[in-house]
């Protein structure tokens, strides 16, 4: 198979590895199938890493230790306690600092060879096409889907190899897409599915070593892909399972009628992601609007008003629409749970007549059951407007964060 980056730029742009260099890849050196050649293309390799997570710390990890000679990372948030479980890249002294800054001192200690660039701005339809243009290859470590899209439509239109991994509770996925011939993310999810119905990492969990092993799949491919050697998963989807510690494995094509990468597209640019994936939905009822955050919306009520209200002995129905697992980190006193899957099957275990604060981790779920709830003739029901994390940051904090 040939080189990407041969197929890009050719021999001349190779670069010389000096004997430290020589040193420090000699296993690599030693194989066949890398040798100092191969060295060099990796040298003079550019990678853009999206998301510098838990698919991003393996990731960051092995490509600059392996002597990729420029990452490119992309992200803007800062390293929160709960990350510790999984994102490998930080550690206890990192929390609160900015994911690249405390990424980047890591990596430089794995390999000072390697030069970093930063982007520290949230990746959308204004930026990604020119920051894309400038790397060889992407590799998507995203955990939600408007910029999952976002990052396949960019691959596709600026013909950008996508390393693409993804994982949830004990699952993953790697494959690889917008290559050359082969299957972009959109031949295989042209739409994606309704808001609500796949909950994020943050709500249904994910097993601690899964971006481990989901991040050095990817890394794998992109460090083949770049050598010119072996067997791509252009065209192949590997599903992971932890649990049962099984690999299963599905046949890709190129869909005729992508309609981003067939012949005939249907978009020829990118669009609004937030809106493609249903993210700015319209509230039920025109008249109130569940975008609002203030006590006197119609649809929100803060974690300062129900304080009040609790204290002030107001007989409330607090309704946790969160998991078990959930519910049994931390729960307000008296507060009923009904998952948010169970409730359509279970609304008749509530009053009508009485008002109804529902919540749930940060108050995401707990207003899509609001809407529900009201479309369902419940309209003494409101949402907690940042869920029991709220309440913990502003009322309680004896309540666990997680």
């Amino acid at each position: 198979m040939a080189s990407l980056f041969d197929a890009k730029f050719g021999q001349q742009h190779w670069r010389e590895l000096s004997h430290e260099e020589v040193r420090r890849y000699s296993r690599h050196l030693i194989l066949p199938e890398v040798g100092v050649e191969g060295q060099q293309r990796l040298k003079a390799s550019r990678v853009l890493l999206i998301g510098a997570g838990g698919l991003g710390s393996p990731l960051g990890l092995y490509l600059a230790a392996a002597g990729v000679g420029t990452l490119g990372l992309v992200d803007f948030d800062t390293v929160d306690e709960s990350n510790l479980q999984r994102q490998v890249l930080y550690g206890v002294s990192d929390v609160g600092r900015p994911k690249l800054e405390a990424a980047a001192q890591r990596l430089r200690e794995i390999n000072p060879h390697v030069r970093l660039e930063l982007h520290q701005v949230r990746l959308d339809s204004t930026n990604a096409i020119e920051l894309f243009e400038g790397y060889d290859l992407v590799a998507d470590g995203t955990d939600n889907f408007p910029t999952r899209y976002l990052v396949n439509d960019a691959c596709v239109l600026t013909g950008t190899p996508n390393v693409y991994g993804s994982i949830f509770r004990f699952e993953g996925q790697v494959s690889v897409f917008s290559a050359e011939n082969g299957p972009c993310y959109r031949c295989l999810f042209p739409e994606p599915p309704p808001p609500g119905l796949v909950p994020s990492c943050a709500e249904g969990g994910v097993l601690g070593v899964l971006p481990g092993i989901i991040g050095s799949l990817q890394a794998n491919e992109v460090i083949k892909l770049l050598l010119g050697i072996g067997d791509s998963l252009i065209g192949r989807l590997v599903l992971f399972d932890a649990l049962r510690l099984r690999f299963r494995e599905l046949k890709l094509t190129k869909s005729p009628d992508c309609p981003i990468c067939s012949e005939q597209p249907s978009q020829t640019g990118l669009v609004d992601y937030e809106q493609f994936c249903g993210m700015e939905e319209e509230p039920l009822n025109s008249q109130e609007s569940p975008a609002g955050d203030s006590a006197d919306d119609g649809w929100n009520v803060t974690p300062g008003e129900l304080k009040r209200r609790l204290d002030a002995g107001d007989e409330l129905v607090v309704l946790d629409v969160r998991n078990p697992p959930e519910y049994a980190i931390c729960r307000l006193d008296g507060s009923v749970l009904i998952p948010l899957p169970e409730l359509m099957d279970r609304w008749g275990e509530l009053d009508r007549g009485r008002e109804t604060v529902v919540l749930c981790h940060t108050g995401i779920r707990s207003m899509r059951a609001t809407q529900w709830l009201r479309e369902a003739g419940f309209e003494k029901v409101r949402n907690l407007s940042s869920g029991i994390d709220g309440w913990s940051l502003e009322v309680d904090p004896t309540v666990p964060r997680y």
